[in-house]
């Protein structure tokens, strides 16, 4: 781990780009960087910063009062406006979401979706199908065990996407289908990778069948992340 993060660093400075550079403050207009994903996840916890990284990037939101049910709740939760700044709608309307997320959910719009969006269908992706962010709750819906990433509201759960041109995809429906639509779905799932501390699809479980799961989750000195 160590070397291969000695490593890493060493070509982020050989290419000279700040989002490369573990030591450099997270810019979310820059394009993706090394190690643009552990800082989006070194926001947890410093919900001041990352309101601060969404306004100066034009990320419209409401920040939203912080909740507490049990062992569940937040301290960060965002609701984006339009999406981010893309003019990109979250359906249903009114998610709110842990900032971490919201800003990783907003660079995805930029560098991802976009690209993917023209590449494939030479269009825009006007609206994300979700399952929502925040619910009190264990990993897989169980009586015990660790509390799930929802639980604070560092998830999201993506279903599909509708575009400028009125094409729509869904995970469950077109992640198996070949074609457009799931070269489509495939390159935004591995770009998230780039993005969230943990990127699980239908290549993971059956549980994740029809949507991917997103989160932040902090995971202390290690940093680990998953990509399935």
């Amino acid at each position: 781990m160590l070397l291969a993060t000695l490593a890493l660093v060493a070509w982020g400075v050989l290419r000279g780009r700040s989002q490369d550079l573990p030591w450099t403050p997270l810019d979310l207009g820059q394009p993706v960087g090394l190690f643009t994903g552990r800082k989006l996840t070194a926001l947890t916890g410093d919900a001041a910063a990352c309101r601060a990284l969404l306004t100066q990037s034009g990320v419209r939101f409401t920040a939203l009062p912080p909740r507490r049910d049990g062992q569940c709740g937040y301290e960060d939760a965002v609701r984006l406006t339009s999406g981010g700044a893309r003019d990109i709608a979250l359906s249903p309307v009114g998610l709110g979401m842990a900032c971490p997320v919201a800003a990783a959910v907003a660079m995805w719009e930029w560098n991802v979706l976009a690209a993917a969006a023209r590449r494939h269908f030479d269009a825009r992706v006007t609206r994300i199908d979700h399952f929502g962010s925040y619910s009190c709750r264990r990993l897989y819906g169980r009586d015990a065990g660790a509390w799930s990433e929802h639980a604070t509201a560092d998830a999201i759960d993506i279903a599909g996407f509708q575009l400028s041109d009125g094409t729509r995809i869904s995970v469950a429906r077109d992640w198996s289908g070949g074609g457009a639509k799931a070269a489509f779905l495939r390159e935004v799932r591995d770009g998230a990778c780039g993005l969230f501390a943990t990127v699980l699809s239908p290549d993971y479980n059956a549980a994740h069948r029809d949507h991917f799961h997103l989160d932040q989750a902090a995971r202390g000195a290690t940093g680990w992340r998953a990509c399935r």
